[in-house]
C-alpha cells in the first residue's frame, strides 16, 4: 500500500526534513547539513537521519486530524555521549513549536516528548532518539 502524494505523514516528514537541513546550529553540530531520509551505506560521523512514524486518525465528529509520534536518530562516534546529546539537543530546538509549512496541511502543534542516547551494540556508536508528537489537518 502506497501513501497517496497529499499524505500528511509525508507533508510533514518533508518539512521536517528541510527545517533540519535547513538549520545552523544543527549544521555547525553535524559538519554539514548531514540530515538524510535514509543515511547513505558509508555516512560520515555525525548525522541525523529521519526515523519512524506512527500515524493515527485525530478526526472529532466535525473536524479531520491526523497525529503523528515521530523518532529521529542522531549519530555519533565522538568517543562519548556528549556529541550526541548535544545533536539531540539542537533537534528539538529547531523544531519544537516550530511552524512548519506543510504540502495540503495545516500543522496544529509538533512538540518534543523525549530524548535519549544509547551505546549501539558495536561499542563505539551512540545514538540519540528524539521523540516528537505532531496533529496535523488538512487544509
Amino acid at each position: 500500500m502506497s501513501l497517496p502524494l497529499d499524505s500528511p505523514a509525508l507533508a510533514l516528514r518533508a518539512a521536517i526534513h528541510g527545517a533540519l537541513a535547513a538549520d545552523a546550529p544543527l549544521a555547525a553540530l553535524l559538519g554539514g547539513a548531514k540530515v538524510f531520509d535514509v543515511p547513505p551505506k558509508e555516512a560520515d560521523f555525525p548525522f541525523v537521519a529521519l526515523g519512524e512514524a506512527v500515524v493515527a486518525d485525530w478526526s472529532t465528529a466535525t473536524e479531520r486530524g491526523t497525529e503523528h509520534a515521530l523518532t529521529l536518530h542522531a549519530f555519533s562516534r565522538s568517543g562519548g555521549r556528549a556529541e550526541a546529546m548535544a545533536i539531540a539537543a539542537a533537534v528539538q530546538e529547531a523544531l519544537h513549536d516550530m511552524p512548519l509549512a506543510l504540502a495540503a496541511h495545516r500543522l496544529a502543534n509538533l512538540r518534543a516528548t523525549t530524548a535519549e542516547v544509547v551505546r549501539d551494540p558495536d561499542g563505539r556508536t551512540f545514538h540519540a532518539l528524539v521523540r516528537f508528537r505532531a496533529v496535523t489537518e488538512p487544509l
